[in-house]
């Protein structure tokens, strides 16, 4: 199913935001929300389903291009999300009970290097268990009144903002747990099986309804997520209070 595109407003009252590795713009709705105008890169086609422009390529190279060009002066922020599988903590525990090797691809180093480079305000985006990424922001869907938890850590480079407080759980995910089956508020948005999700059901909980692929959504940050983090850029911009 497709999705109509929401439009994006131009003006010089909604700054550019460039979001790499975008699959298909959960984070970039929650930008949008918060008052940006949003171009996402991908390496693979999301064109049909991402709600903004976009361009398909590797996000490292693209991101290499606009600094080289100078054109990245044009963007007030950048929101990366790069690959995360290899050391997050799902994958790790998964990993180790199946006896499956860790050969995921690791690119938050180099991802970090780049944006340090360019020298626009960032935000990178990992999972639990991501030792190499700086926990600035930790947000959880609990937070937003969701129905996922997708704990997700947040580092912030050239800017700064108060950590918001953690709301305790109402109870556990819902599915499959070492053979004993557990019901509770949330549904795992993550795999198939064992008590996960449905696709409409990962799509309620996390306020996604632009894409009915199950690989995307179970990648996707809730657009609540990157929302909050929009806001909070913003107020320090305005406040004239953006620091290092």
């Amino acid at each position: 199913m497709t999705y109509p595109k929401p439009v994006a407003p131009q003006s010089e009252d909604r700054p550019l935001l460039l979001d790499l590795f975008s699959c298909a713009g959960g984070a970039a709705m929650g930008y949008h929300r918060a008052g940006f105008t949003v171009v996402g890169v991908d390496i693979a086609d999301r064109s049909a389903r991402y709600p903004f422009a976009f361009r398909q390529g590797d996000a490292l190279a693209v991101l290499a291009e606009l600094i080289g060009t100078g054109e990245i002066a044009e963007y007030t922020l950048v929101h990366a999300s790069p690959p995360c599988q290899g050391k997050c903590t799902l994958t790790v525990g998964t990993n180790q009970a199946m006896g499956w090797g860790s050969d995921h691809v690791d690119l938050v180093a180099p991802t970090r290097a780049l944006l340090n480079a360019s020298g626009v305000p960032y935000v990178i985006e990992q999972p639990n268990g991501k030792a190499d990424v700086r926990k600035d922001i930790s947000l959880c869907g609990e937070m937003f009144g969701l129905g996922v938890l997708r704990h997700r850590n947040f580092e912030l480079g050239g800017w700064n903002t108060p950590r918001p407080a953690h709301r305790p759980h109402r109870g556990r995910v819902r599915g499959w747990r070492h053979g004993k089956f557990h019901d509770g508020p949330y549904v795992a948005a993550y795999g198939s099986g064992g008590g996960k999700a449905t696709v409409p059901e990962m799509q309620a909980a996390m306020g996604i309804d632009w894409t009915d692929i199950r690989e995307e959504l179970t990648e996707a940050i809730p657009p609540a997520f990157s929302e909050w983090i929009g806001r909070a850029f913003h107020t320090r911009i305005l406040a004239g209070r953006v620091v290092a």
